[in-house]
Parts: structure tokens; C-alpha cells; sequence
């Protein structure tokens, strides 16, 4: 198994998936007494070129428009086993334009992620090695997450583990943040 830490990189190559799991913490949802919101979490792929923000794979916007990357579909509840979300990145099919995919996780009703019970991230290769995993879970005081950084080197990829919090709630929001990681 090869598991990255923050700042560390790997070469890449062929298909990534990116998993995101979490549960409800005790007292969360819309009927309990604890006041608490009910976590919803979100998976995200946001695809850059040149400096540029070129396309987003996420929960509104399931694939990507040169098809490499693919949100699996939402889950608002975290409930399940396993990871509750997932994003394919076939990175063969990546549009040659495209120079940097970043994997952000969100927090869509605003929760910072240090109060999500049982929260992680992780992104493991076609032969289901995990490469990188983030425990979100009393560790990350921001409403989101970026999980790694995939650019290209030549003519392959290069994973890096980042781990970095973003004041990011929602996807669509995320370019700015993520610009100072290009």
C-alpha cells in the first residue's frame, strides 16, 4: 500500500477514484432536539488550464464536458457503509488543455468539517491501492477541503496529497481558493 501524506507526490497513470465517507453526528438532522444540521458532504473534481477554471465535476453536474471525470451521484445524509460519495477520473481522457484537476470536498449547509463525526477522504488507483487519505473528522476547521492536486508532468501525472482547508461551501464557489494552488 502506498498512502501519501500532505505535500508528498507520486507519479500517475490510467484511473483514479476519489471516495468521501461520513455519518451523521449524534443530535444532527432536522429532527433532533440537539439543534444541530444535518451534515451533507460533497465530492468534487474542478479541472483548470492555463491559470483557468475549465469545467467541474460535481453533484449538480455529473460529468465533466471531455468525459474524464465523473461524480458517481449524491449523497446528502452520509448514511452507509463505505464511501457515501465518488468521482471517476480517467485520466487517458483528460483534454489535452487541461494542465490541473484539484479533489475538494464541501460542506454544503456550511458545517465546518471538524464537527462531522467519522469523516475522510481518500483517492485510490484502478487496482483499489489507497494513494491518499485525509481523516476530515476534528481536524479541519473550514467548510471545506482540497484532498489532493493532479497535474501533468510531461506526458503523464503527478498526484499530490494537500489536505489543505478552503472557506469553500459550495463547488461552483471554489476557483479563487483554488487559484492559489495552481
Amino acid at each position: 500500500m502506498i498512502e501519501l501524506t500532505s505535500g508528498q507526490e507520486i507519479e500517475l497513470a490510467g484511473k483514479l477514484r476519489m471516495g468521501l465517507g461520513w455519518d451523521q453526528a449524534p443530535g444532527a438532522g432536522a429532527l433532533s432536539s440537539g439543534g444541530a444540521r444535518a451534515a451533507d458532504l460533497d465530492a468534487s473534481a474542478v479541472q483548470f488550464g492555463g491559470g483557468r477554471l475549465f469545467d467541474i465535476a460535481f453533484y449538480n453536474n455529473h460529468t465533466t464536458r471531455d468525459g474524464s471525470v465523473e461524480h458517481l451521484g449524491d449523497n446528502t445524509s452520509g448514511s452507509g457503509e463505505g464511501d457515501d460519495e465518488q468521482i471517476l477520473v480517467d485520466l487517458d481522457r483528460v483534454h489535452p488543455q487541461i494542465d490541473t484537476v484539484f479533489l475538494l470536498v464541501t460542506s454544503y449547509q456550511g458545517q465546518t468539517l471538524e464537527w462531522i463525526a467519522n469523516a475522510y477522504c481518500r483517492v485510490v488507483d484502478e487496482r483499489d491501492v489507497e494513494l491518499a487519505r485525509v481523516t476530515l473528522t476534528l481536524g479541519v476547521p473550514e467548510t471545506g477541503v482540497v484532498l489532493a492536486r493532479i497535474g501533468r508532468s510531461g506526458d503523464g501525472w503527478r498526484l499530490r496529497a494537500l489536505a489543505e482547508p478552503v472557506p469553500v461551501k459550495l463547488p461552483t464557489e471554489s476557483e479563487r481558493a483554488l487559484k492559489r494552488l495552481l
